[in-house]
């Protein structure tokens, strides 16, 4: 594996306009998210071993990381994984509904798309402060709305996460201040339901 790296965006930095601003992307991406990198790479200087894993893997069994190094990987690990997920969760010419086995399983589970939304909605409003809402797929091949706090990610529980939404104020600060509901409707524009949708199969098979 060597070092964790930044991989690049699946689009153009102003590819998400009007609903995330060319501004934000520059800075949650270039500076927030390298971060978590460059922190990740340092909380394993050191380890070898844990430097030939990838970072699912690492993720995965928090309790196998030794102690020394462990806060650093849930930390910085997780913003690495949880950013590189939000990044590819979105794309131009988003936004409707999912469609085919997704689209099934979230009207089956949920009762609707729209309740479906609505409960995302609650997830992501209801996280206080730093955090995170998600869709995931349970053990028991059941989706699942939560939300986690910090940098914490679903899949240290043994859950699949297929959409992610970032909280953190410095996803939309700069353009929507402390409004936090507005960028969250504006986010339902861009969401990329092909990534969702091959993540969810992948993961149902």
């Amino acid at each position: 594996m060597g070092k964790h790296e930044l991989p690049p965006l699946p689009y153009a930095y102003d590819a998400l306009e009007p609903y995330i601003d060319e501004q934000t992307i520059h800075v949650h991406h270039g500076k927030h998210h390298q971060t978590y990198v460059n922190n990740l790479n340092a909380a394993l200087e050191g380890y070898p071993d844990l430097q030939t894993k990838t970072i699912e893997d690492l993720l995965r069994d928090l309790s196998a990381i030794p102690e020394s190094a462990r806060a650093g990987v849930r930390n910085h690990g997780g913003g690495h994984l949880n950013h590189v997920m939000f990044w590819q969760n979105m794309g131009p010419g988003g936004g409707g509904e999912p469609q085919g086995k997704l689209g099934d399983a979230i009207k089956s589970t949920f009762g609707s798309f729209e309740a479906f939304k609505e409960q995302f909605t609650k997830a992501a409003m209801g996280r206080f402060g730093s955090g995170w809402a998600w869709l995931c797929l349970e053990k028991g091949g059941k989706l699942a709305v939560l939300n986690t706090p910090n940098q914490d990610t679903p899949l240290s529980d043994g859950m699949v996460p297929l959409l992610t939404l970032d909280v953190w104020e410095h996803a939309y600060y700069l353009k929507y201040q402390n409004r936090r509901a507005d960028f969250v409707e504006a986010w339902w524009n861009i969401v990329n339901w092909d990534d969702v949708s091959s993540r969810f199969e992948a993961a149902s098979k």
